[in-house]
């Protein structure tokens, strides 16, 4: 049984109220605002029945603390009132109060007004619920999906096992290191993290489209098959694209499209596909490309030994503000301990 607070300063409204309401709610009659602020201590209510005119705290005064106090703010207020003019109801619904009922009150009336109002809060919570449910299935889904076509990629180049994974995990140390360092953060508060890093699995996807010739040599590319390699930042890019254009834009999307496309963009403007400059780049791509450079310097390849986890770092250290954001560097220098943990596993 739902529980309703009725707030007024006259004892005949509120035996009116407690008489018409007992039998379907639980009905606490209280002569003040002050009481009422009180009992939330022990009992909260599912709608809150608020006389304006009251002598020590005003009804607009008490919705107000209401509405300030997180813990109160979304209980429904009906304002009850024996003079309703224009200013009172344009400034009541602008507070947030959700209805007003004249005074004298009739028990149908009461019933029914009150009645619509916590039906239409238990739609709005099923909804929410439902909305909820359907966000985690999207995200589960999203994540399976980039988890496929990643693995699509790493099962086809054989040169770079668990790059992926790896990649994954030093962006989510970054992203996290850069809120506590406070670099970037009015752009990424407003970044789903575990979206955003999720999309980074996609940033190889190009290499999809190009030739296991290429992509499994096993010495170092010559000049014209690294320049087909490099188009596999555009050409994850189009693909992306292709994605979108089936499914509709969407965040995770977006993102996953920066990643791809960005990546091996240079802070000095000498990297590919576009040769972006600085901040032209987008943030994900100059996240990414310290997490994936440094994976390639600390990983053997057939043409190449695995450097130290320190040869790594000092290599990043001095392509600060040539190959890589100053900014970012910083971060990178204060984490890179939880670099080396994510080789060691």
């Amino acid at each position: 049984m739902k529980t309703i607070f009725a707030v007024d300063d006259n004892r005949i409204n509120l035996l009116t109220a407690e008489e018409a309401l007992s039998e379907q709610y639980n009905v606490f009659t209280l002569s003040s605002a002050s009481l009422m602020f009180e009992l939330f201590d022990d009992v909260m209510p599912d709608l809150i029945l608020l006389d304006i005119l009251m002598p020590d705290i005003s009804g607009f005064e008490a919705l107000k603390r209401l509405k300030a106090d997180k813990r109160y703010a979304s209980i429904p207020v009906i304002f009850l009132t024996s003079k309703k003019d224009a200013d009172t109801e344009a400034l009541g619904f602008e507070m947030g109060v959700v209805d007003f009922i004249s005074k004298p009150f009739s028990k149908p009336v009461l019933l029914n007004r009150i009645k619509t109002h916590l039906d239409i809060e238990d739609i709005i919570n099923e909804r929410t619920t439902m909305l909820q449910y359907r966000t985690e299935r999207l995200l589960k889904l999203q994540n399976s999906m980039a988890s496929v076509l990643a693995n699509m990629v790493e099962n086809r180049d054989k040169l770079t096992g668990k790059h992926i994974e790896r990649t994954t995990k030093y962006i989510i140390i970054l992203l996290n290191a850069m809120l506590k360092g406070g670099v970037y953060t009015e752009e990424i508060i407003e970044w789903n993290l575990e979206l955003v890093a999720s999309a980074a699995r996609l940033h190889d996807i190009g290499k999809i489209a190009i030739s296991d010739l290429i992509l499994n040599k096993s010495g170092c590319l010559s000049a014209e098959e690294f320049d087909i390699m490099k188009t596999h930042t555009s050409e994850g890019e189009n693909i992306i694209d292709s994605i979108i254009a089936d499914s509709g834009d969407g965040y995770f999307l977006q993102n996953a499209k920066s990643f791809a496309g960005s990546h091996h963009e240079k802070w000095d403007g000498t990297g590919y596909p576009r040769g972006l400059k600085g901040a032209d780049i987008p943030l994900q791509g100059r996240i990414m490309a310290i997490a994936d450079v440094y994976d390639a310097l600390v990983s053997e390849r057939s043409y190449k030994k695995a450097l130290s986890h320190e040869q790594a770092v000092e290599i990043i250290k001095k392509n600060s503000g040539t190959h890589f954001d100053p900014e970012l560097i910083k971060v990178f220098i204060n984490c890179e301990s939880e670099f080396i943990k994510v080789v060691a596993e």
